[in-house]
């Protein structure tokens, strides 16, 4: 008679959804409503960023939690912690380089080297980044707090290419939509890492929906559109919901 042990593959599905163009599609509305909804509470509310940062801290904090002890992949718990994640990105990102007086260039290089030190030690404790492993709570622990940096960094990314960098707007989104196509490219045509280009791609979509956001809802004057933060980040929940509600979602098979 064979037995099993208590680890022999008994999950063998990931706590992530299948990484297909729905994924993504909703991952840069998410990220575009983490900016406007961001922006709402912190700006056009007047609570600043770190009351800002806060708010939305214990709301990620608490969509987590909720997360890790869902015992399998539920599409809705998941996608209310990315949309908690790039709320808070957002915040933190404006409140380290704005308020504490980093810059656009310190904070982004200050994010990108936590959001490598968060992957390699992810690496050196559990074997493997992969997105298809994240069936643990050690694992989605890594995962989420990786997402954190990741998102904080695109806010960041995006703030420089567009103010720092004079591309604006359009043209930031340009660039951040160009990546993401060569990344596509990549992944169609060529034997490169899932692994890495999962990460590199999760951190373009942020840049990209930060100044989409942005473009929405900041002045003409700047460059944008001037519309309501609080119109747009209802109309994008709105759009997401029904998203999650008519398109297929699959937990990621695990990778063995």
């Amino acid at each position: 008679m064979k037995h099993s042990t208590p680890d022999h593959k008994a999950v063998t599905f990931s706590k992530v959804p299948e990484l297909t163009l729905a994924f993504w599609i909703i991952k840069i509305l998410a990220t575009t409503l983490g900016e406007t909804g961001g922006d709402a509470v912190s700006m056009s509310m007047n609570y600043g960023y770190l009351v800002g940062t806060l708010i939305f801290g214990t709301i990620f904090i608490a969509a987590v939690v909720f997360q890790i002890r869902a015992a399998k992949f539920h599409p809705v718990i998941y996608w209310c912690t990315i949309i908690a994640s790039t709320t808070v990105g957002t915040t933190l990102a404006d409140f380290a380089t704005r308020s504490l007086g980093i810059g656009y260039t310190g904070g982004s290089t200050i994010l990108m080297a936590l959001v490598l030190g968060s992957l390699f030690l992810w690496q050196r404790v559990t074997g493997s980044i992969s997105v298809f492993d994240v069936a643990s709570p050690r694992t989605e622990v890594f995962y989420w707090l990786t997402i954190t940096f990741s998102q904080t960094l695109g806010t960041a990314l995006g703030d420089w290419t567009a103010d720092t960098a004079n591309l604006g707007y359009v043209g930031a989104a340009g660039i951040f939509g160009g990546l993401l196509i060569l990344v596509a490219a990549v992944y169609y045509f060529t034997g490169a890492s899932r692994t890495l280009l999962f990460w590199i791609a999760f951190v373009l979509t942020r840049p990209l929906g930060a100044v989409v956001g942005d473009f929405i809802d900041k002045p003409i004057a700047q460059g944008g559109l001037e519309l309501s933060r609080f119109t747009a980040s209802a109309v994008l929940v709105l759009i997401i919901a029904i998203l999650i509600a008519i398109l297929p979602h699959r937990a990621a098979k695990r990778a063995h």
